[in-house]
């Protein structure tokens, strides 16, 4: 029982994010995480010679030093009564041991296979969302989510797996890669404008392909811009990648100044001082969007830049390694690279149950077990 709750673990994590994404089933995903949780914690316990084996293993130590930064900065700024930042670090330690499980004991299927099952997954709560909710292009489509930002993630994420699959695509795949964009152009999130230019930039560099597409994309832009839907291109169109963003912004480094040294602690993740903004804004002004800004305004600046650092260097090591390889391999660099430009807008990397940025943290842990693979057997 507890090597099947190791290998596929991650699987459940994962896919539970898309009960957390749909309203009417946000409860019952809630209750999966906390009985995942609670069961994962437990097996930890029965099996203390898999955390050495594991979570000290040289490809997942930048887990380790992550918590290692967040129980020092507990011990500083803390203290045991402070219960919602004890569930932040158990969350944090849960969520990373989860992933690091699972691509341990079952690396093959979580490098070759998950991400299209996940895809295929995807694809038939898109099939039921249009059956719900047909009206594509009447404002910012979300289907059954109830975030069209959100689900826009998870549409671009299904599009890029088999835009960077190796091997011959079936035609019912390509069906699967067309409804997947029209439905993200759709959700009007800018972000899929991003997501779709460095996937041509990762899969092809600057090449005559690339030209070519990026003439037939610059064709369809100025189409749609004349139109009067809502999707992506639109709102870019109207109005820049970070336009909405700048007075957020402003008020999330007033957070970060307000508390300099300390930050806001480990509960306030994606957190932005409200006291700081004017009433007649406090509607508007809900957060940072911005991961960085989160991460600092949580941990303070040296804990946050500390914790910044070890994120970034990661991510380089792991991009310059991989940039050159397989598609297979490709599709995680651009989940990391996208996640990175997408947190310039948006609080990803600070969160537990948010799509995203789990897998940020697993694309991160299947490259760096990758390579040290491929450094073994060399």
């Amino acid at each position: 029982m507890f090597r099947l709750l190791f290998k596929y673990s991650a699987l459940i994590f994962i896919f539970n994010t898309l009960l957390l994404s749909i309203e009417s089933t946000f409860y019952i995903g809630n209750q999966i995480f906390i009985l995942l949780s609670f069961l994962f914690a437990f097996s930890l316990v029965l099996h203390p010679g898999q955390i050495k084996l594991i979570l000290f293993h040289k490809s997942f130590l930048f887990f380790l030093l992550i918590h290692i930064v967040s129980v020092i900065y507990f011990l500083f700024f803390h203290n045991l009564s402070d219960i919602d930042a004890l569930k932040y670090v158990f969350a944090r330690v849960i969520q990373f041991s989860v992933i690091s499980f699972s691509i341990f004991h079952h690396y093959d299927y979580y490098k070759n296979n998950f991400l299209l099952n996940l895809s295929y997954l995807l694809f038939f709560l898109v099939l039921v969302g249009f059956i719900v909710n047909p009206f594509i292009f009447s404002g910012r489509y979300s289907g059954i989510m109830w975030n069209p930002n959100a689900f826009s993630v998870y549409l671009i994420i299904s599009f890029s797996v088999l835009f960077f699959r190796d091997g011959r695509i079936s035609n019912f795949q390509y069906i699967m890669m067309f409804v997947f964009l029209l439905l993200a152009l759709s959700t009007g999130s800018r972000g899929v404008l991003v997501a779709i230019v460095l996937m041509y930039i990762i899969k092809y560099g600057i090449s005559t392909t690339s030209i070519l597409y990026g003439i037939i994309f610059t064709f369809i832009y100025f189409l749609v811009i004349n139109l009067d839907f809502d999707t992506s291109i639109n709102r870019f169109s109207e109005q820049d990648l970070l336009n909405d963003r700048i007075l957020q912004y402003k008020y999330a480094f007033l957070s970060i100044k307000n508390k300099l040294v300390s930050g806001y602690g480990l509960d306030k993740y994606a957190y932005l001082d409200k006291s700081l903004v004017p009433l007649s804004l406090q509607s508007t002004i809900i957060g940072a969007h911005n991961g960085y800004l989160a991460i600092l305004t949580q941990y303070g600046v040296i804990f946050g830049s500390i914790i910044i650092y070890i994120i970034i260097s990661k991510c380089y090591e792991l991009i310059t390694f991989f940039y050159s390889s397989s598609n297979n391999l490709k599709m995680y660099v651009f989940i990391i690279i996208y996640t990175l430009c997408a947190s310039l807008y948006e609080a990803l990397i600070v969160g537990i149950n948010e799509f995203s940025t789990i897998l940020f943290w697993f694309s991160l842990a299947i490259l760096s077990f990758t390579k040290f693979k491929m450094s073994d057997a060399n």
